[in-house]
């Protein structure tokens, strides 16, 4: 995942890269109209010129400085008071130099817009010019903060989907591996008996395997092909057990233009034939029922409790990890409002009923 990590990083600070030019667009508005602005206030718009020519490289070298080397060697590491102290004393070094500045290149009233003449380092003076360089280093620190914290969230947000879209696979991967190794045992059974079913049972084998490998990629699937494919799985288990198994399949409602996370249901109809059909000895009896309501599918299957000794321990929890990954599926790939899931058993049937958006 830090491969995948750092190519999303990458990516991101490609995406949110402030370059040279954005630094020369920024400043070049701020010169204009900062201009514009005392200008107005003095009406004399060559004083405010001259002044904002001697105070912008002070705004730029406080603000770069405070950026790049107060926060990040003092600030970030949780030394505040030795942060406020040096942030202080540079806001005190540039008024010092900008009152020289202004005093010999401009005019000896350094303040005009004081209450008096000003010609020296008056304590009004030196709060109000700290407090305006405390404003333009504050301002241009917020930008910087607020891009990387928005750098930052897109990285994070990016990341948290990759790994769910590659829990997701992950979680696939381990449901197809498990389905067909129970159907590879059934044709092995088969192909022992030398049974004309043997040729059947692999033709729908094979559709389940299109299936799985081609059209379950997508985040979401057609329900009736969803419900297809359960049938070919269910024509498989038919197969296999004959007389033996009773499956009772009700469909209601109208199934067409819906749609459902690819082999969900699928892994509900595994489980009840492990740990019904294949754990129990006579006839076993499987009632699946699928009903569409408005934009909601009410679907339900239950089956026998396992009845061989060595599985009673286990009655409480059948399944395993077949229905925690499709509890992990239904997590990632659902809203919380979007289904709801009831696992329960009573008496000698285990019960599965999903409400699920469709």
């Amino acid at each position: 995942m830090s491969t995948i990590d750092n190519q999303i990083k990458t990516d991101t600070n490609k995406m949110f890269q402030i370059t040279l030019r954005h630094h020369i667009i920024f400043w070049t508005i701020y010169f204009i109209l900062n201009t514009l602005r005392w200008g107005g206030i003095h009406n004399d718009y060559v004083y405010s010129l001259k002044t904002t020519a001697i105070g912008f490289p002070l705004h730029m070298a406080l603000s770069y400085f405070n950026i790049y080397y107060l926060m990040p060697k003092f600030l970030f590491r949780r030394k505040y008071l030795l942060f406020l102290i040096l942030l202080i004393s540079s806001l005190f070094v540039a008024v010092l130099i900008k009152y020289n500045l202004t005093y010999y290149l401009i005019s000896h009233n350094v303040w005009p817009e004081g209450n008096q003449v000003t010609d020296g380092m008056t304590p009004s003076y030196i709060l109000d010019m700290m407090m305006g360089e405390l404003y333009v280093v504050t301002f241009v620190s917020a930008i910087i903060m607020t891009m990387d914290w928005i750098k930052e969230h897109k990285r994070l947000t990016d990341l948290a989907k990759v790994q769910m879209e590659t829990e997701l696979l992950f979680l696939k991967t381990q449901i197809s591996p498990h389905f067909f190794f129970n159907t590879l045992n059934n044709i092995y059974s088969l192909a022992l008996e030398k049974s004309k079913k043997t040729p059947e049972v692999i033709l729908k084998l094979s559709d389940l395997m299109r299936y799985m490998l081609y059209e379950t990629k997508i985040k979401r699937k057609s329900l009736e092909d969803e419900i297809i494919n359960i049938q070919n799985y269910l024509d498989l288990e038919r197969l296999r057990y004959g007389e033996k198994l009773i499956i009772d399949m009700n469909i209601t409602g109208d199934i067409k233009n819906k749609e459902i996370a690819p082999i969900l249901l699928l892994s509900f109809i595994e489980n009840a034939f492990k740990h019904g059909a294949n754990k129990n000895i006579g006839k076993v009896k499987i009632s699946i029922k699928f009903k569409v309501i408005d934009e909601y599918l009410y679907f339900s299957i239950s089956n026998p409790m396992p009845t061989k000794s060595k599985y009673k321990q286990k009655i409480n929890s059948p399944g395993g990890i077949g229905l925690n990954n499709v509890k992990k599926r239904l997590a990632l790939g659902y809203d919380k409002d979007e289904y709801d899931l009831k696992i329960k058993s009573r008496g000698k049937l285990f019960n599965v009923n999903l409400k699920i958006k469709v």
